[in-house]
């Protein structure tokens, strides 16, 4: 299988994934990413195009803990995006995990979010 074929392949499953999570100014989509040294969040209102609530472990704020996309700091960064989507405002979201399966660190971050009550 060549190269662009593999990359077309891609496309339509985040297509098809995109297509059933959509997210709304009452229940945004809360995207993450995971690369191989940090973790990105964010909440997305979909009809609007804009970022509701954007989280890395790039900031100042997490360079003393070294946050690493592992399931200990998939875990603590979790319960930080949710505290921080709280004093936004933000109760409901759906949750866009990209095209990563649902378990380690992916289930870590969700399972922390939702121990702050971030339901999805």
């Amino acid at each position: 299988m060549n190269l662009n074929k593999k990359k077309q392949l891609l496309q339509r499953r985040r297509w098809r994934i995109y297509k059933k999570v959509k997210g709304t100014a009452e229940r945004p989509r809360l995207a993450v990413y995971f690369s191989h040294q940090h973790i990105y969040a964010q909440c997305i209102d979909d009809r609007k195009g804009a970022t509701l609530v954007y989280l890395s472990s790039l900031a100042k704020d997490f360079k003393e803990k070294n946050l690493k996309p592992n399931i200990a700091g998939a875990t603590e960064f979790g319960k930080i995006f949710a505290k921080k989507a709280k004093e936004v405002g933000i109760q409901k979201v759906v949750f866009d995990r990209g095209l990563r399966c649902y378990h380690g660190v992916v289930k870590a971050f969700a399972n922390a979010a939702r121990e702050i009550d971030l339901a999805f």
